[in-house]
């Protein structure tokens, strides 16, 4: 089923919260990169989080690499469900990774995720490249939104990278702290 958002349309000027979340309820984790939906990258990421509470993938349906913080105007936004990632509510959007935070914390959850990850980027994410790097920039949109969020990359441009490796430490992040006690540091 695909939602179309149209440009124009007035937003709310409610400032959306993260939901409390009690110690029984996992926390809500939206993952976005700007590879694409189907990237190496990015089911690595899922793969490392997964058991840190409960992923939603929300990410662009093809590459969106140097968009920075673009976003789309002038043409409709399409959103469509997609069972590409195992057990993982997954969302292919035909905007900007920018654009993926947008609808996934408006159209898709309707509340702002507890924690946003974006990557794993093929390729650099340092120094002059994080202007450019729409994965940063979708990092950098949750961070506008309130929401904790960091971007993850892989100095690596093979096609065959091995993105284990920083999967293993993309997922040590929120494990620093205990579950709850990260649950609590969100708030």
């Amino acid at each position: 089923m695909a939602k179309t958002v149209k440009p124009g349309t007035k937003k709310s000027t409610a400032v959306k919260e993260p939901a409390k979340v009690s110690s029984k309820e996992r926390p809500v984790i939206l993952i976005t990169n700007d590879d694409g939906v189907t990237a190496p990258g990015i089911l690595n990421l899922v793969e490392a989080v997964k058991d840190l509470g409960k992923i939603v993938v929300v990410a662009p349906d093809k590459p969106q690499s140097g968009m920075g913080h673009a976003i789309t105007i002038g043409q409709p936004l399409r959103l469509h469900k997609i069972q590409s990632i195992d057990n993982v509510e997954t969302w292919s959007c035909t905007g900007t990774p920018v654009d993926c935070v947008k609808l996934a914390v408006d159209k898709v959850l309707h509340r702002k995720p507890d924690l946003c990850l974006s990557g794993i980027n093929h390729g650099a994410n340092h120094s002059i490249n994080v202007i450019y790097s729409g994965t940063m920039s979708a990092a950098v949109e949750a961070a506008i939104e309130s929401i904790p969020s960091a971007g993850f990359s892989l100095l690596d441009y093979r096609i065959d990278a091995d993105f284990t490796g920083p999967g293993n430490m993309c997922g040590l992040l929120p494990r620093k702290c205990s579950k709850q006690s990260w649950i609590n540091t969100l708030y």
